[in-house]
């Protein structure tokens, strides 16, 4: 959910997922096993959708890492963000964010997160990348015309898988408020999660080699 959406990352696509209606308690299921696992489970108490995405990128940890702190740079890349940027540093590497969807059909959405960095790799690349976030709709006054999404939570974990490879674990749940189309909501459990791991992947392979060219 301009999703996760810090969310951003990437959350973008996030929004698409809210069709369904939550029931007490709900297993995970699997609706995409290549080139991502995706899996999804209604959340409690909700209309929003609980997503477990994990893969393979073919992108260092470091580079990775590097993409998805760069909040600012999300409207130059991920699918829908329109407007992205940092309202605050917070303490211990932390952010207030904020990213503002442009999407096909229905009205444009923003959210703000509380980004907080758990962990993050070492100079020479070893470690693991963790970083989770919560919405915080009321940090700063709503926009005309553009719906304020106020349940938006995820994490991103990743870890090296050797040289330029890692492997991330996305997670993320939003409610997008207001109404959904049926034929995003289907999209979203597969495809909009894919383009947002490929966007991922993408700017950090161009990352790596915009610094090899300088070298």
């Amino acid at each position: 959910m301009k999703m996760l959406w810090s969310g951003a990352a990437l959350a973008t696509c996030a929004l698409t997922l809210a069709a369904g209606t939550a029931r007490a308690e709900e297993a995970w299921k699997t609706v995409a096993e290549k080139p991502y696992v995706v899996k999804v489970r209604s959340r409690p108490g909700s209309g929003a959708k609980d997503v477990w995405a994990e893969g393979e990128l073919a992108a260092s940890a470091a580079d990775v890492q590097a993409v998805l702190r760069d909040v600012a740079s999300y409207r130059h890349w991920m699918p829908y963000v329109k407007e992205s940027r940092i309202l605050k540093d917070l303490p211990d590497e932390g952010q207030l964010t904020y990213t503002r969807l442009d999407l096909p059909v229905v009205s444009a959405r923003d959210y703000i997160c509380n980004v907080v960095l758990e962990s993050k790799l070492a100079e020479d690349g070893s470690g693991v990348f963790a970083q989770r976030w919560r919405a915080e709709p009321d940090a700063i006054p709503q926009r005309r015309r553009t719906v304020r999404i106020r349940l938006n939570e995820g994490s991103w974990r990743v870890e090296p898988r050797g040289e330029g490879k890692s492997h991330a674990v996305y997670r993320f749940t939003v409610d997008p408020a207001g109404s959904i189309p049926g034929f995003l909501a289907r999209m979203g459990q597969k495809d909009a999660v894919e383009d947002t791991f490929r966007a991922v992947e993408k700017r950090a392979r161009a990352r790596a080699e915009s610094r090899a060219r300088a070298e």
